[in-house]
Order: structure tokens, then sequence, then C-alpha cells
């Protein structure tokens, strides 16, 4: 088992179930070759640009699922930390947005001139469908652990050590791979272990779903991204 993922569900709960019984497209998504060659130092830099581009544009409709996820909080949880955890990653998010439009000056990238990918567009649509009154809490929970545990365990994979990062790509690794935003990865976790505990098998089997489809969204991405 990857080490990644062996920190990931050292946690008792239904999650590390998930990511014990299918390992695969975890790692697929966490250990795709796009993350294996920022940490080898032989990524095309014209991938990174793509990538920054397209997450730009996601990150945005983010927000609103984000905060479609504490309105479901506020209505469904009954642990009140929920609303703070939740709270605390959609004020990140402001700053996210900054970083990103930050990078692009940086390297270039117009974003403004930048159009959605089909694969972009296709994930973005999936996040709408989880805004609705008729998703539980459970389920959106769930997808939003899933899609930041992504980031965080990728990210996290290129600033081990023996890792060749290049050092303009380090500040990009450090913003997902680091200790603050993993212990933000771990509270969501076990929210949504919290949440699975008690949700109808009716609901576990959706938020199942919604877990492996995330992890082919974002496999999906680096696909786009890498070209």
């Amino acid at each position: 088992m990857e080490a990644g993922l062996e920190q990931v569900a050292e946690v008792e709960g239904t999650t590390a179930t998930w990511l014990k019984k299918d390992p695969l497209m975890y790692t697929a998504a966490t250990r795709h070759p796009m993350i294996l060659s920022i940490r080898d130092g032989s990524i095309d830099l014209s991938s990174f640009k793509r990538w920054l581009g397209q997450d730009y544009l996601f990150v945005r409709a983010f927000v609103p699922f984000v905060s479609s996820v504490l309105l479901k909080a506020c209505r469904e949880s009954d642990d009140n930390s929920d609303m703070e955890v939740l709270l605390s990653g959609l004020a990140a998010l402001n700053d996210e947005i900054a970083w990103f439009k930050k990078e692009a000056s940086k390297w270039g990238v117009v974003l403004s001139s930048i159009a959605p990918q089909k694969v972009n567009e296709d994930y973005c649509r999936f996040l709408e469908s989880l805004m609705g009154p008729d998703v539980e809490y459970t389920v959106a929970v769930t997808a939003l652990w899933a899609i930041e545990l992504v980031y965080q365990q990728s990210f996290a994979y290129c600033l081990e050590e023996g890792s060749r990062t290049p050092p303009e790509l380090a500040e990009t690794c450090q913003r997902w791979g680091n200790e603050g935003f993993g212990q933000y990865c771990r509270s969501l976790q076990k929210i949504a272990d919290h949440q699975l505990l008690r949700a109808t098998n009716e609901e576990l089997k959706k938020a199942q779903a919604v877990f492996f489809r995330v992890l082919e969204h974002e496999v999906e991405f680096w696909n786009m991204s890498r070209g």
C-alpha cells in the first residue's frame, strides 16, 4: 500500500474501508503521471500552464459548491464544529483565487482568454449536480473531502524527501501539500465518517459512488492538463 494511502486509511471509518477495498483509482488520481513528472522534475511546463488556467476556472465553480455544503451542514449536521471547518475552507478559497491570478501573471497565462475544456465543464456540471436540495449533506461532504484529498496527497508527494520538484513549482506544491491543508483534509474525513456512520444504506451507496466518481474526474483533469 502506498505511504500516502496508509496515512489516509489509518483512521477507522467508512472512508478508510473504501480506500483499502479499491486503492487503484485513488493511486491513479494521486500518483498520476502529471504528478510524477513534477516530482521527478521532468514536467513539460506547458502542461503546468494548461493546468493553471483550467484549475482557476474550476476553483471559481468550486466556491458555490463549498458554499452549498456549508448550507447543508447548517440544516443537517448534528455537530456545530462542522460549520467551523467548512467555513475555514470556504474563506481560504478567496486567497486561492488571488494566488491563481498571481501565478498566471508570473507564467504569462491570460486567464480572461481561457475557455474551459470539456473535461473541466463535465467536472463543474458534476459539482452542480451535488448542490441541489435533494442531495444529502453526507453525500456532498464526502465529495468535498475526496476533491481536497486528491490535491493534498498529490502535491504532498512532490514535497517528500528525494523529490526533484522544480524550484519554480515548489510554491504550488506547498499550497496544497502543507501540513495545515493536510489537517483540514483530515477534519473533512472525520466529518464524512461521522455522517456515513449515521447514514441510511441508500445514502451510503450514493456517497461511495460519488467518492469514486470524484477520483475519476480527477484522473481525467490530470489527463487533460498533461495533454
